[in-house]
This record gives C-alpha cells, sequence and structure tokens, in this order.
C-alpha cells in the first residue's frame, strides 16, 4: 500500500470511530432524556398525591371541628327539654318574674348553643311525615282526613349540629 492509501484507510478508519462515538453518544443521550422525563412523571405523581393528601386531611379537620362538640351537645338537649316544661308549668301558675328569669336563662343556653352550631329542627302540627327527618313514636286516629299521614304532635324536639342531625324530633302521626 502506498502512504496516500495508508492516510486514506486512516481517514476512514478515524471517521468510522468517530461516526460509532456520535451514535454512542446520541443513544446515551436520549437514554438521559427518557430517564428524565420518567423522573419528571414519578414526581408530577407524587406532587399530586401530596396535594390530594393535604385536601383530604384539611377536609376531615374541618369535619373533625364541626362535630367535635357533639358528645356535649347530646349531654345538653335534655336539659333543653327541661327548660321547655318548666318553662310551660311556669306558665300555668302565671308567677312573672319566675318566667322571666327562667326565660332568660333558657335563653343564653340556647344562644351559646346555637352559637357553637346547634339549630332546631323546625317541625309543626299538620306537617307531612318524612321518615328521612322524623322518628314516629305512634300512629292514632286522625282528627280530621287532612292530617292523615300527617305530623299531629311533636313530643321531643329535633337538633342539628352544623349539617348532622345528632337528634330526630320525634313526633306522633294520624292514621
Amino acid at each position: 500500500m502506498s502512504k496516500k492509501e495508508e492516510i486514506k484507510e486512516e481517514k476512514n478508519i478515524e471517521e468510522q470511530e468517530v461516526q460509532q462515538e456520535d451514535t454512542q453518544e446520541a443513544s446515551a443521550e436520549e437514554q438521559l432524556k427518557k430517564e428524565v422525563l420518567q423522573e419528571k412523571e414519578k414526581f408530577l405523581r407524587l406532587f399530586a398525591e401530596f396535594e390530594n393528601y393535604k385536601k383530604r386531611t384539611s377536609k376531615e379537620r374541618i369535619e373533625l371541628f364541626k362535630t367535635a362538640n357533639e358528645e356535649l351537645m347530646t349531654v345538653l338537649l335534655p336539659i333543653l327539654d327541661d327548660f321547655d316544661r318548666g318553662l310551660a308549668e311556669i306558665k300555668k301558675a302565671k308567677d312573672k318574674e319566675l318566667l322571666k328569669g327562667m326565660e332568660l336563662i333558657k335563653n343564653k343556653l340556647q344562644n351559646s348553643l346555637t352559637q357553637k352550631g346547634l339549630s332546631h329542627i323546625e317541625v309543626k302540627q299538620g306537617d307531612t311525615f318524612d321518615v328521612e327527618l322524623h322518628e314516629a313514636i305512634t300512629q292514632i286516629p286522625s282528627p280530621s282526613d287532612d292530617l292523615k299521614g300527617k305530623i299531629i304532635e311533636v313530643v321531643e324536639q329535633g337538633y342539628k349540629l352544623g349539617e348532622k342531625v345528632i337528634r330526630y324530633p320525634k313526633v306522633v302521626i294520624g292514621q
């Protein structure tokens, strides 16, 4: 071989080596890009999971604060009922000063409980009986046809704490 051919062959070999190095670099670069994309996806999924976790725990915490007083409220409800019965008896006795004092105490207690989220469930005679909202104690023959299947008497008031019913109103319905 002549010197020119040797130089030409060496150049060809060098060019082939450079091309191989370029293809190896390109494949390594593509491999790294794929790995970066995979890691980016993992990060985004983890971030989304964490955001969902934060939302869920904050919602649970809010619900817990709303109903944290539920046990205390259920203990105080019979006291409110006793106030109502006591006020009814005092009204019969017609002692104005005693009635006024008892009403002030009851209103103060009721306002304090209302500030903590307790609300009264409004039920009146003649309302339609709803299984989801009322608890039927008994059925009696209705005094008139228009009261059939309707509430005749409210025996015990119902209460909600926030949106949750903690005691259903106990009612008597007409047959």
